[in-house]
C-alpha cells in the first residue's frame, strides 16, 4: 500500500548542488522544507551497490538514519548503447580525477570510446534515474525514469551539470523540443518537464504525494 508523505520538511541526500536545485524545484509546489546532505555536512556513503536502485536506497537510508527525517536520494546515470550500457552506475566515476569531478573530460572519454570503435550515428542513449524515498521507521517506496535520447559532439549549452551538453532527449515527438536541444542547453524549468529525474518524480508524486491545493493545479 502507497504511504503519503506527511512530514513538512525532508532532507534529500546529495551533496550536488546541481541535483538538490532540481529535486527542490520539483518540490516546490508542496511547499516541503528542504535540506541537502551536502548542507548538513553528512558523510557520502559508499556507493557499494551494483544498481540505481540499490544505491538509491543505501543512500536515503543513511540520511533517514542520521537526521531522523525522510530522506530522499536518487541515483542516476547515463546509458549508452554502443557501449553496453556504459557508464550506467558508474557514470559519476568516470568523471573522477585527483582533483574531483571533470566532467568535460568524461564527455570526451566517452566520444572517445564511441570513435574509437567507429559507431554510427545515431548514438543512441539514455538517462535513468531511481528514486528512493525512506522513512525514519523503514517505509520506503522506489521508482525507475528514464529520458531516451542520442549523443552529439560538440558539446552544446553550459545549463544542467553533467553530461547535459551533449544528450539531446527524444521529446520531439510530443512537441517539447522540435529545435534538437541538448539538455545544457535548456532553462530549468524546460529540462523538469522532460527530464529522467522528472519521470522518476511523476512516479513517485503518484505513490505518495498528498493532493496539490487546487490553486496549485491551476497554475
Amino acid at each position: 500500500m502507497a504511504r503519503i508523505l506527511s512530514e513538512p520538511k525532508i532532507v534529500v541526500a546529495t551533496h550536488n548542488e546541481g541535483k538538490a536545485a532540481e529535486i527542490r524545484e520539483l518540490l516546490a509546489p508542496w511547499g516541503i522544507e528542504l535540506v541537502s546532505a551536502g548542507d548538513l555536512g553528512l558523510p557520502i556513503p559508499d556507493e557499494t551497490e551494483d544498481s540505481f536502485e540499490g544505491n538509491a536506497l543505501l543512500k536515503a537510508r543513511a540520511a533517514a538514519k542520521a537526521t531522523g527525517l525522510p530522506a530522499l536520494a536518487d541515483d542516476s546515470g547515463l546509458e549508452i548503447a554502443w557501449l553496453g550500457g556504459q557508464p550506467g552506475v558508474h557514470t559519476a566515476d568516470w568523471a573522477e580525477t585527483p582533483d574531483g569531478r571533470d566532467f568535460p573530460m568524461a564527455m570526451k572519454k566517452v566520444q572517445d570510446l564511441l570513435d574509437k570503435m567507429r559507431a554510427p550515428d545515431p548514438r543512441f542513449a539514455r538517462f535513468v534515474c531511481c528514486m528512493a524515498l525512506v522513512w525514519p521507521d523503514g517505509g520506503q517506496a522506489v521508482v525507475l525514469g528514464a529520458a531516451e535520447g542520442v549523443l552529439i559532439w560538440p558539446p552544446r549549452g553550459a545549463q544542467g551539470h553533467g553530461y547535459d551538453p551533449v544528450f539531446v532527449p527524444d521529446a520531439a515527438a510530443d512537441g517539447l523540443n522540435k529545435a534538437r536541444r541538448t539538455f545544457g542547453e535548456m532553462s530549468a524549468e524546460e529540462k523538469n518537464v522532460i527530464s529522467h529525474r522528472a519521470d522518476a518524480f511523476a512516479k513517485l508524486v503518484a505513490q505518495c504525494m498528498p493532493p496539490l491545493p487546487r490553486s496549485e493545479v491551476d497554475a
